[in-house]
């Protein structure tokens, strides 16, 4: 039996340095070049690494369409046994790797940090390639790009409350965020200066004097999803919204950078069910990819650059409206829009 293969090009190779499995992973390069950033992190096998890299490539090439980047989707995996000893030695090794994998696709593939990795990560894969991303700026880069993510969660906060509340000022709004990491205290930061009373969650009991110095709530994690808010605002691990999860939520609205955070595809369904707004993930979350291609890649200045990230409120908007006017969820409004703009570029390449 034939199985369909939704991506263009994967390769999967042993390191020559660090005998470690290297997967790079490109879903699709029909608006333009696959990005996607370079995971590194622990894996029971490393086909389950496989499977991370075409389920993340592919969101990538629904984040760049909705974003109306010029873009396709990729992502690149270092996988690490689940007993591997992750020496200095070891990731430098490793980076070389992927850094000389990534040069052999001459530009085709572009990568960044995502988990596992940094800004001092893509250095090392600079020596390979001058496609690696959000490198330090002393090196050339834009360096972390949590802060452009946090703005465009902002502005796609922004956009999800005036849907929903018919304002988008949060001033007044109770916003429980679940994970206090860069991102998240930049959204924190951003809700309170306008006058949202914000509560923070987060596993790492160590952010909970940091949170409360700052002047926010706190709540344990098990309870961050069923706490009392308006607007709820997953920015940790994906995997938060399941079928057991939603009837759970009190949230009216869910605005977040984490990936993933619906457990399947009917999930959307169950939080429209509950009269839930849910702006996909892959939408909200683009003000760092936007940013540091921008940048990086098109020439862009800082404040032309910001600007773009911005616009994410105009896309969120639009998901919204077109979900609102045509009955469907904003999953699948969004994927409507992404759809839409991959077909009119494969005609073009078609037609060429």
């Amino acid at each position: 039996m034939r199985q369909a293969f939704a991506h263009e090009e994967v390769v999967v190779r042993r390191g020559s340095r660090s005998g470690l499995p290297l997967i790079v992973s490109v879903h699709s390069r029909v608006l333009g070049p696959a990005v996607g950033g370079c995971r590194l992190r622990r894996y029971e096998t490393w086909q389950d690494g496989l499977a991370d890299a075409l389920r993340l490539s592919e969101a990538m090439t629904y984040k760049a369409a909705v974003a109306g980047l010029d873009f396709g989707g990729g992502k690149s995996v270092i996988a690490l046994g689940k007993d591997t000893e992750l020496t200095p030695a070891l990731r430098e090794a490793a980076l070389e790797d992927l850094g000389e994998l990534i040069a052999s696709w001459e530009g085709s593939y572009r990568t960044g940090p995502d988990i596992g990795t940094g800004p001092d990560d893509m250095v090392v894969l600079k020596r390979f390639s001058p496609y690696a991303y959000c490198a330090p700026e002393e090196h050339g880069g834009t360096g972390d790009s949590g802060g452009p993510t946090a703005t465009g969660v902002l502005a796609a906060l922004r956009a999800g409350a005036r849907h929903v509340f018919g304002d988008a000022s949060c001033a007044g709004r109770r916003v429980v965020i679940s994970g206090f990491g860069s991102v998240g205290g930049g959204i924190a930061d951003g809700l309170a200066a306008e006058g949202a009373h914000v509560v923070v969650s987060d596993v790492d009991q160590s952010r909970k004097d940091a949170a409360l110095a700052s002047g926010y709530g706190w709540v344990e994690p098990d309870q961050a999803l069923s706490a009392p808010a308006d607007i709820f605002v997953p920015a940790a691990v994906g995997g938060v919204l399941s079928a057991e999860s939603v009837p759970r939520l009190s949230a009216s609205l869910v605005v977040g950078p984490a990936n993933n955070q619906l457990t399947e595809e009917s999930v959307a369904d169950a939080l429209a069910g509950r009269g839930v707004v849910w702006v996909p993930d892959y939408v909200a979350s683009a003000g760092g990819i936007v940013y540091a291609l921008s940048r990086e890649s098109e020439n862009y200045g800082h404040e032309g650059a910001h600007k773009r990230v911005e616009g994410i409120g105009d896309t969120v908007s639009h998901v919204l409206d077109l979900a609102r006017s045509t009955g469907v969820t904003p999953q699948r409004a969004a994927q409507q829009i992404a759809e839409a703009r991959l077909a009119s570029a494969a005609r073009l390449v078609l037609g060429a």
